[in-house]
C-alpha cells in the first residue's frame, strides 16, 4: 500500500522511544531550532543529566542527529541536536509500549499547550460523533491526508509562526 511506503512500522526501540512525552517534547523542540543538552534542560525544567538520557534514547533510535559544534554565546564550544523528522513518518503502535504509552503524545502536548499559554489557542473543536468503524477509519485518513498536506509542504513556510497540534479520534468509554 502506498501508506505502508510513506509510514513504515516503527521498530520496538522507535515504539519505545516515542512512547515517553519528555522525548516527544525534544524531538519537537529539535524540529524547530538546533538545541544543546543545557538548552533542552533550560527550556524543559529538567535536571541536563536526565535530559541527555533521553537524548541518548533518541539518538539511538534515529529521531535525533548531532549538527556541528558550535561555539556559544560565553566561547565554550556546544554540541547541539536536531530531529531527523523520521518520528512524523513512521506508524507508530504505541499500545505496545504499555498502557501508557498512546497517552504520551497526549500528555506532551498538554505540557506544550501550558507552556505556551491559554492565548496561545488558535483553535479548538472537541466533537463526540456516532460513526461505525469504517465511518472512523475514513474520517481518521482525511484528516492525516489533509495534515499531511500541509506537514510535506511546511519547510516552504519556515518564515511563519510555527504552531502545534494534536488531532486525537478516540472510542467513548460510554
Amino acid at each position: 500500500m502506498d501508506r505502508q511506503k510513506k509510514h513504515p512500522a516503527a521498530s520496538a526501540r522507535e515504539i519505545k522511544a516515542l512512547a515517553h512525552p519528555l522525548r516527544l517534547r525534544i524531538i519537537r523542540l529539535c524540529g524547530l531550532h538546533e538545541l544543546t543538552n543545557k538548552q533542552l534542560a533550560d527550556r524543559l525544567d529538567q535536571d541536563p543529566g536526565t535530559v541527555l538520557y533521553h537524548i541518548r534514547q533518541l539518538l539511538a533510535s534515529g529521531f535525533l542527529e548531532p549538527v556541528e559544534v558550535r561555539t556559544g554565546e560565553s566561547g565554550a564550544l556546544e554540541k547541539p541536536y536536531r530531529s531527523t523528522g523520521r518520528s512524523w513518518t513512521l506508524d507508530t503502535a504505541l499500545d505496545q509500549a504499555g498502557p501508557e504509552g498512546p497517552l504520551a503524545p497526549v500528555e506532551a502536548f498538554q505540557q506544550e499547550l501550558r507552556e505556551a499559554g491559554p492565548n496561545a489557542l488558535a483553535g479548538l473543536s472537541r466533537f463526540m460523533l456516532h460513526l461505525s468503524e469504517e465511518d472512523a477509519e475514513e474520517l481518521n485518513e482525511r484528516i492525516h491526508r489533509i495534515l499531511r498536506e500541509y506537514t510535506e509542504s511546511d519547510k516552504e513556510r519556515k518564515d511563519q509562526p510555527a504552531y502545534g497540534g494534536i488531532f486525537v479520534l478516540h472510542r467513548s468509554s460510554d
